[in-house]
């Protein structure tokens, strides 16, 4: 199991530590609720260190990005980031990510820790035809984020850049809480707002502690894996594993505004064959009618009790105090509004589809 360099800080703060994606992580540590609160009203930090970074550098290194990533990377211009997938060859996802554009020749794919083997091996298997310069950064760099509609104004102190003005996908390269060069990123997990501070991780200790520092008055506090979850499963975002995975398509998962079809990447031809053809099943959100809290795997039901699907994603929404989820369902019980059913034990539970995000904000 490996540590994030913050784990002793994480101990002597009284989090519930557990095993994920490979790595001891903070699941919480006041409770989810109050966590998940945290952020959609105040300020939070999220430890998320066991995330991996890859940087690829070299003439061609926009020609590898273009073939192995579905979203067009030639759109970026330096400072600016955007959110992608790694189509495999069957038809499924390798693993969805970041990339930066860093400078001209140069990008930071951010993947998920799970997969930093899979997405390394996966990339380097087309680099023999780019030649460009990979180095796989993950065991050296650090990643916090600072998330919730106050992250900005307890921040300011921090950094001589004006955080007001970095957009949502841009990212600034510059001094923040003490060291000369991190990459303060307007991007997260969690749809309230906020900033992704990128360092080395002989930094992250001085970063945390003037984060906390800066914060202080505005009730800033640690938040675990739990109240992540949470967060993102109410704006309707993608958890790799759950959600999408080697087997899902980015069409079926609604991943189809990241897929462009004006350049060719790894299987393009056929994932635009299948958004012509329009897919079989498609990911959906759904909402509880009654009490209950789905769970990822219950089954998914019609009316008559036949298994159409199932739950990838579920739980209770500390913001709208009922039970939201997501799901694979047939093309023909996609729509808003449609009527379905959650198994919950022996339970058939009605449910709507309703349009994402479930939190508006």
């Amino acid at each position: 199991m490996k540590n994030t360099a913050l784990t002793k800080t994480h101990e002597q703060l009284g989090a519930k530590m557990v095993p994920f994606a490979g790595y001891n992580m903070p699941v919480s540590y006041e409770g989810v609720n109050v966590e998940h609160e945290t952020v959609r009203n105040g300020v939070g930090v999220f430890d998320v260190s066991h995330m991996g970074e890859f940087l690829i550098s070299g003439p061609r290194a926009l020609d590898l990005i273009q073939k192995v990533t579905s979203n067009d990377a030639s759109k970026l211009t330096i400072g600016r980031a955007q959110y992608s997938c790694l189509p495999n060859e069957t038809g499924g996802i390798v693993d969805d990510l970041i990339v930066y554009k860093i400078k001209e020749e140069q990008y930071l794919l951010v993947v998920n820790a799970s997969n930093i083997d899979k997405d390394w091996a996966h990339i380097s298997k087309y680099n023999t035809d780019f030649k460009a310069e990979m180095r796989n950064l993950s065991d050296d760099y650090s990643l916090l984020a600072i998330q919730g509609p106050k992250a900005v104004e307890a921040m300011q102190s921090l950094t001589s850049v004006d955080l007001s003005q970095i957009k949502f996908y841009h990212f600034e390269v510059a001094d923040f809480a003490g060291i000369e060069y991190v990459i303060i990123s307007a991007t997260g997990y969690t749809g309230s707002g906020g900033f992704e501070i990128y360092c080395k991780n002989s930094e992250v200790q001085q970063v945390w502690d003037m984060v906390f520092e800066a914060g202080a008055n505005f009730g800033i506090k640690p938040i675990g894996l739990a109240a992540r979850d949470t967060l993102r499963l109410e704006m309707g975002y993608c958890l790799y594993g759950n959600d999408i995975n080697d087997e899902t398509s980015p069409i079926e998962a609604g991943l189809g505004w990241i897929t462009k079809f004006t350049k060719d990447f790894v299987n393009s031809e056929a994932l635009e064959k299948e958004k012509e053809k329009g897919p079989k099943r498609k990911l959906i959100g759904f909402e509880l009618d009654e009490r209950g809290i789905p769970r990822h795997d219950y089954d998914i039901v019609d009316a008559d009790g036949n298994k159409i699907g199932i739950v990838t994603s579920g739980t209770m929404s500390p913001s709208l105090g009922k039970g939201i989820g997501l799901g694979y369902v047939p093309t023909e019980f996609s729509g808003i509004g449609s009527k379905i059913h959650i198994q919950i034990r022996k339970n058939s539970v009605p449910a709507t589809v309703v349009k994402l995000p479930f939190y508006k904000g």
